[in-house]
Order: structure tokens, then sequence, then C-alpha cells
């Protein structure tokens, strides 16, 4: 146990200084545990106890994920998450699955090999997705909508397919009365949490939050407890369906995002133990016969599935950028690719040789999709000509336009927080304001409210030109971004040759050069709303006028 307990250290001194690391180049944090996992392999320290208590630990690690996932996972948002998600989900997932068939048959898997691996990495990391456009500021964006959408139905048919792996028992394919037992006791199980959700676990939840830490412990108790339960021989099922399980009859609950918060520090603990077990499962003396369609396989996922997605989302009525920086989120695998192959290596249903396969498909995919989602704007320009054959000819969804023609009006370019705010002092010309934002939540208001709206995008000169942005008076940009700003200043400048009227330009901006950059592009102010809210702020503190301010 001492033992044990010294090589943890060495393990976690490892993750942290690679995490640190790989942080600096802007790579997700499972990337270093698996690297860990392979660098703990080749010091070769592990003992087959050791090995055994690290496996043990990162089951820990995969149920808590799942709990989590399952606290995170709304009934009503798989229903609300519109048509655009559910048909690019499922699309993705069938057509992915069809062409990763074709790939694996020519590099020699077995049929039921090559379902099950095809069918794995048509999944993409919600986590991993959800982390980087959240760092973007992208999630309340069309796109963001869209991708967080279909990662959800992509979830959940990840879910399913942990539990139809549950009829198979050492190799062999289930018969078709296991299926349909294994099918009732999953539908069962389902049931009876969305029950739970709804009716027990909101008012017994509530009796428990009085204490943070029995509400933490009970939780555990309950993840922990059900999935002992499903992984019972009775059952059948992996413990981690049993931790899912468990946090869908929590997620309804007023206090579910309270024990996310509690458990969600614990469940990062005992992860980075499950991806460094599984980087100690990569053996580099068959690195030779893996690497090559570990590459080919990466090569494809990075890829042909965004251009799945695309064309998908093109044949939808969405314009090339939308669908482009929805379908980057495609070009990597997911957590659940990993567990699932796990799994099936563990019903013998796969070789060891495609647990290496997926652990370095896992490395190269997140190393480079990373890259382009934080990069895609960039990307997008530069590949936009091209890009334009994803569009469908004619209509397209989101050129929403509620407007009259108008001139010499005025133009914002932004209508959440200080956009809203600035509304509220022109609702009395509204008929002379157009409001253009990428939010179609925030559009669809401000047009129930009366004001001219245009959904799209800044960076989108279509969309400028329809918002006749040089004909108008006044432009306010609340929007802050810097490359969006420059590239509206660099349309009016076109726009604008040979006239004498100009409307004037307000944009915003977050540091001093970007302030002066813009200055000299052409915009006649520039504002600086946390400078100017800090300056505004210290000069009522001094005058003691301090009263409620609206």
């Amino acid at each position: 146990m001492e033992n044990f307990f010294l090589e943890l250290t060495i393990i976690l001194i490892i993750a942290s200084v690679i995490s640190i690391f790989f942080r600096f180049f802007k790579q997700p944090p499972i990337m270093a545990y698996i690297l860990t996992g392979i660098i703990v392999a080749q010091l070769a320290f592990f003992n087959d106890q050791s090995r055994g208590s690290l496996d043990i630990l990162s089951k820990v690690g995969s149920t808590l994920l799942l709990f989590v996932i399952g606290l995170e996972f709304k009934i009503s948002e798989l229903r609300s998450v519109g048509k655009a998600a559910l048909i690019t989900g499922f699309g993705q997932i069938l057509i992915t699955t069809g062409l990763g068939l074709f790939i694996c048959s020519l590099l020699g898997f077995g049929i039921r090999e090559s379902l099950i691996f095809s069918f794995a990495i048509t999944f993409s990391s919600t986590i991993v997705i959800v982390k980087l456009f959240g760092d973007k500021k992208d999630l309340s964006s069309l796109h963001g909508k869209i991708t967080v959408g279909f990662l959800l139905v992509q979830d959940f048919c990840a879910i399913m397919s942990l539990i139809f792996l549950a009829g198979f028992n050492n190799g062999q394919s289930p018969t078709l009365d296991v299926l349909m037992i294994s099918i009732i006791k999953a539908l069962f199980l389902l049931t009876l949490a969305i029950v739970f959700s709804q009716y027990v676990f909101p008012r017994l939840i509530h009796s428990l939050a009085r204490s943070s830490e029995i509400l933490f412990i009970s939780s555990l108790a309950w993840a922990f407890g059900l999935a002992s339960l499903v992984s019972s021989p009775v059952i059948g099922f992996s413990i981690e369906i049993g931790g899912f399980l468990a946090g869908l009859a929590l997620a309804n609950s007023y206090e579910s995002s309270q024990i996310i918060s509690k458990v969600k520090s614990l469940r990062d603990f005992f992860i980075v133990l499950f991806f460094v077990a599984l980087g100690t499962q990569l053996n580099f003396s068959n690195l030779g016969s893996v690497i090559f369609p570990a590459v080919l396989i990466s090569i494809f996922i990075i890829i042909v599935k965004p251009l799945v997605v695309m064309s998908i989302m093109g044949i939808l009525g969405y314009k090339s950028r939308t669908s482009f920086l929805s379908a980057l989120a495609g070009a990597q695998i997911s957590e659940f690719s990993l567990i699932l192959l796990i799994l099936a290596k563990k019903l013998e249903l796969v070789s060891d040789d495609l647990i290496g396969i997926i652990t370095l498909i896992a490395i190269i995919t997140f190393t480079f999709s990373s890259y382009l989602i934080l990069n895609g704007d960039f990307i997008y320009d530069k590949l936009a000509p091209l890009l334009s054959i994803f569009e469908k000819k004619g209509k397209k969804l989101e050129i929403y336009t509620a407007t009259k023609n108008l001139n010499n009006h005025i133009v914002l370019l932004g209508a959440d927080r200080m956009g809203r705010s600035m509304l509220n002092t022109l609702k009395d010309i509204k008929e002379d304001v157009l409001v253009m934002d990428f939010n179609p939540d925030i559009t669809l208001e401000m047009s129930e409210k009366g004001y001219n709206v245009i959904f799209g995008d800044i960076a989108d000169e279509e969309i400028l030109g329809k918002a006749k942005v040089a004909d108008a008076r006044v432009i306010v940009s609340t929007i802050p971004d810097y490359e969006d700003n420059i590239i509206l200043l660099t349309f009016l400048r076109n726009e604008l040759k040979g006239r004498e009227k100009r409307p004037l330009v307000i944009l915003t901006a977050h540091s001093n050069a970007d302030r002066n950059e813009l200055k000299e592009a052409g915009a006649d102010y520039v504002i600086m709303p946390y400078k100017a809210a800090g300056k505004f702020l210290g000069k009522l503190i001094r005058s003691g006028e301090l009263g409620e301010i609206s």
C-alpha cells in the first residue's frame, strides 16, 4: 500500500507538470493525462497489485464522469435541441459509421470490430468542446447552440450503445431473447430514473440540501450504490451506466448544480487516473502495427467528419460559416469513444490493438481539433471561397430579417448586456433602429419588441450589406472582438469610397492596444466598458453619492 501511495504521488506530479506545459499550448488536459500513463508505463515501476489498484480508481473516475454527465443531461433539453441538432447529430453518426466501416475493412479489421470501432469514433468530446467554445464566448451563438445540441444527441446515442453492449458476453453475440431482455431492463431503469427525477428526488434532495456535506456524501452514496446495483450479475450493465442513471435521477432537482460543483473536483481527480490507466495500455512493442491505422483514421476524423457535418447543415440551409464552425467540433473523438472501446475489450469483442489505436487517435485528434476550434474564424476566412459549395442555393435559414427599407438609421451590433441597456433608451425611436445579433434568442426577442432585426454575424459581409451599414447615420458595436470590428471597418472603407456622407462609428474594445488600432483603422469613438464603469463607480464612491443605479 505504501508503494502504491508513492507511485500515485509520482503519477500526480508527472500529470501536473505535463498539464501545465500543455496549457501553454492550449491543449486539453486529457492529453496530458494519457501521456502521463504512457510515461508511467515506460518507467515500469508498477507491479500487478498496483496496476489493479489503478484500474479500480480509474473505474471510480469513469463512474463519476458519467454521474456528472447524467446530472447535466436534461431530457427536456434533448426534446428542445431543435431539428438541426437532431438531424445533424443522427445524420453524422450514420454517415460517419458507414464511411468508417469501409476504412476499417480496408485496414483488415473484422466485421464486429469494424462496426464497434466505426461507431465509437463518431462521437466528439462534449467536455472539451464546451470548454473551448466557452473560452471563445461562442456558446450563445447559432453555431454554438447547434453544436451543443448535436453533442447532446451524440451523448444519448453513446449511452444507448453502452447499454446495448451489455447483451454481449465473453465475445459472443447476444441471442434475440438476451437482447430483448437487455432492452427491457434498460428501458425499465431509464423510466425509473426519469420518474425518480421528476417526483422523488427533487423533494428528497431539497431536504438534504440544508447541509452541503450531507448533500455531497448522500449524492455519492446514491451514485456508487446504483452503479454497484446496475453492475451486479442480476442486471449485468456496466458501472458507468449506473453512474449515468444515478446522475439522471438527480438532474431535475434544484440542487443539481450544487451537487455538480461539489462532485466535479472529485471527478477531476479520479478522471486523471482513468486517462492515466488508459495511457498505460498503449503498448509500444506493437507501435509499428497500430500507428498507420491510427494516423489514417485520425485524418478521416479531422477532415471527413467535419465535411459530413457541413454537408448536412448545408442541405438544411445554413450558411457556410455557421456550418464550418459547428463542424470543427467533429474533428476529434470523445471520452465515450474510449469508454466504449474499453468496455468492448472487457467483453472480448475487440482486440488489444484497437485500444492502442483509439488512444493514439485521441492524442492526435485532441491536438489538432483544439487548434482548429480556437482559430476557426481565421481558418474560415482563408477557406471561405472553397466552403461556399456547402451552402444551399436560394433561401438560407440564418439570414433572418424583419426590416423595412431603412436609410439614415442606427445600427446596433450586439444586443446583449450593454446593447440591451442602450435599446432601453432608444425604445421611443425603435423604428429607426436596426439590431443585428448572432444569438437567435436575442434577435427573436428584439423582433417581438418591435425592433428591426437581422440575425447574422458582424464578420459576414453579406449580412453587413443587408443591414445597410454604409447608409446608416450611427453604427454602434458592443462586440469587443478586435477581428470582428476590423472586418466592419474594412467593409465600410470599401463601401464608402467616393461618398461624402459617412456614418458615425462607435466601437468597443477591451484593451488600450485594440482601442488605438481601431481608432487608426477609422473608428470615430472606441469605448472601453470596464474602464468607463470603473471610473464612474470610483467617482460615486468618492462623492458619497452611491444609491440605486438604474
